[in-house]
């Protein structure tokens, strides 16, 4: 089965995920009062922001490229598209993630759910470098995922004070 891909909608999916992460993150900014709390989820918005950026630059760097590079065809054994990838990322299969956030959620199930949808960026991501032609700007993917991993390393540190002081 051939699947037709386009690497400008993994770039869309892409921005799509860090938007969803920036606005989840600004919530959850406004969930608490500790102004630590506050400054950690406002900076990882902030990152998520600069994230977009990134894909929305790679994406016009691939359009002025080539048009031949819009579209391609994968690997016939690689049964997958950009949508069934855009899936394995929390922050991108649902229109508003930031709606999970109810406001009655303790601090801890909210660090363990940005942990949890922070893991499936980078899997998205990771299947995403398989997709993009080196010249695109693949590099830069393997850059987002290091600093999607630094947020988890944060968010988790943030969690292990906070089951340290209960």
């Amino acid at each position: 089965m051939d699947i037709e891909f386009n690497a400008f909608e993994v770039f869309e999916i892409a921005e799509k995920i860090e938007r969803n992460g920036a606005r989840f993150y600004r919530k959850a900014a406004g969930l608490f009062k500790d102004q630590q709390i506050k400054n950690m989820f406002s900076e990882l918005a902030n990152w998520e922001t600069k994230h977009i950026e990134v894909f929305a630059n790679m994406k016009k760097q691939l359009f002025e490229q080539s048009r031949e590079l819009r579209g391609f065809k994968p690997d016939k054994n690689m049964l997958i598209d950009a949508q069934a990838m855009a899936g394995l990322a929390v922050f991108g299969i649902r229109p508003e993630p930031s709606d999970e956030l109810t406001g009655k959620e303790t601090l801890k199930n909210v660090l363990k759910k940005a942990i949890e949808k922070e893991k499936d960026s980078i899997v998205y991501y990771t299947g995403l470098k398989n997709f993009v032609p080196g010249r695109a700007g693949k590099h830069k993917i393997d850059d987002i995922i290091e600093e999607e991993m630094r947020h988890i390393r944060i968010l988790i540190q943030s969690l292990e004070q906070r089951e340290k002081t209960g």
